[in-house]
């Protein structure tokens, strides 16, 4: 189906203002979004405008229970300056996997790849060039009904934003095991990419920083054994003949950025085992020399090489000369989204002209 966007331009672009060679990520924003409104069970007020701030209501119920779900996602300039998306469709399904999970409507596929492909094709100037950027889009989706009262809301918004940013991580990651606090549980929303998800994070991340570390390794809720995932990356660990990564079983986020991994990794002829690993696993493949490199993957990090490891009162390091794998994947994606090598899976979507604007 084709949709039609009615276009508000914005007739002060803040483009010019942009130093595109120091971005702080997250914080600076393109000139429009897209915005739709689900009422009477279909999603209506089609619309691209400028970033401005929303009016709401202080019993919205997305504030008070938190019906609120997103995707992260980039696009990029190829090699000739082309915009361009990397698996939007995968994105498209996962937050539909969220929204099913938090009782929201689906977004139809058409209408969330129509209005991604229509605002970057309006903000393609605003794709960075300079090596390791993107254009990052943060697709929303909360509810908007006004009243107190545990119920799903009849009422939705979704949003698209687009930000210039460069990378996430600027250096390796120091981890410290998590032996207290739990991201998730099989059965809750720990598949969800949905907000309170990330808010329960944010205490164990700071007093982790406090400690000099990145972030948390979350561990399983039952015997804080197993280990999950960080809070903004999957993991992989390498050893001597193998690559694990902890399987998806309900408690951790499908990262589309994992998903690639596997298959670049795959098509590279390496072993890799998606299943439970625990910790004990890992410290005694350190100890033995078997573990060689641990890394994050994900949307806005892309490849992150951990530095350390700390593990109760033992700390892991990994040197730099280790991190071939993690380097030679990001490498790989990062020339497959700029189309300098053959995208043999077919994850690249070019950016057409919208199909139709009002």
């Amino acid at each position: 189906m084709a949709y039609q966007f009615n276009v508000n331009k914005t007739k002060h672009s803040r483009l010019p203002a942009v130093d595109f060679k120091n971005i702080p990520f997250g914080r600076v924003f393109s000139d429009h979004m897209f915005e739709a409104d689900y009422i009477d069970g279909a999603w209506t007020n089609l619309n691209i405008r400028p970033v401005e701030a929303l009016a709401i209501h202080p019993a919205n119920l997305a504030l008070h229970y938190g019906q609120s779900i997103f995707e992260g996602m980039k696009a990029f300039a190829d090699h000739e300056g082309h915009p361009v998306l990397f698996r939007p469709e995968m994105h498209a399904k996962r937050m539909n996997a969220s929204a099913a999970r938090m009782s929201m409507p689906d977004i139809p596929e058409d209408l969330f790849l129509q209005a991604l492909d229509a605002l970057v094709s309006l903000e393609r100037d605003w794709i960075p060039t300079e090596a390791g950027s993107s254009l990052y889009l943060r697709p929303l989706m909360f509810a908007t009904d006004e009243y107190i009262g545990v119920a799903a809301s009849q009422t939705y918004k979704f949003l698209i934003l687009a930000l210039p940013v460069g990378p996430y991580y600027s250096k390796p990651v120091k981890l410290i095991v998590e032996d207290h606090f739990v991201r998730a549980v099989v059965g809750g929303t720990g598949e969800a990419k949905t907000a309170g998800n990330y808010a329960a994070s944010l205490l164990p991340a700071r007093l982790a920083r406090e400690k000099g570390y990145d972030q948390v390794m979350w561990m399983d809720a039952h015997e804080f054994k197993y280990i999950q995932e960080v809070g903004t990356m999957n993991l992989f660990f390498v050893f001597k003949d193998k690559i694990v990564t902890p399987a998806t079983d309900g408690a951790i986020l499908k990262g589309i950025t994992r998903n690639s991994f596997i298959h670049i990794l795959k098509d590279w002829g390496y072993k890799v085992e998606e299943r439970p690993i625990s910790i004990h696993e890992v410290a005694d493949a350190y100890r033995t020399g078997n573990l060689v490199e641990i890394f994050g993957s994900g949307t806005a990090a892309v490849a992150s090489q951990v530095s350390l490891l700390t593990f109760g009162d033992m700390d892991m390091h990994f040197d730099e000369s280790n991190w071939e794998m993690s380097l030679k994947l990001k490498h790989t994606l990062e020339q497959i989204r700029h189309g300098l090598v053959d995208d043999k899976f077919g994850w690249v979507v070019p950016i057409a002209h919208p199909v139709e604007m009002a």
